[in-house]
């Protein structure tokens, strides 16, 4: 199964962000460590599995989209 590994810079430009703002405010509580990124061969380069955030990115939205109701169900909407 392939992979598509990205840099900070890179994740960067596909979603939206600043390369800062990745490293400081969305890695370690977003983007988890050996689900969203890892260090190569155990050193400090950091690479992203994009196919983790993309599918992690739009399971969020949609979760965003759901409204819980008193009966117990669900509005979507």
């Amino acid at each position: 199964m392939s992979k598509t590994y990205l840099t900070t810079r890179e994740l960067a430009r596909r979603i939206g962000y600043e390369p800062r703002t990745i490293r400081e405010r969305l890695k370690d509580s977003v983007l988890i460590e050996g689900r969203h990124y890892f260090h190569p061969f155990g050193g400090r380069k950091i690479l992203y599995i994009w196919e983790h955030v993309e599918e992690d990115m739009f399971d969020t939205a949609m979760d965003a989209a759901v409204i819980p109701m008193a009966s117990g169900g669900y509005c979507h909407g």
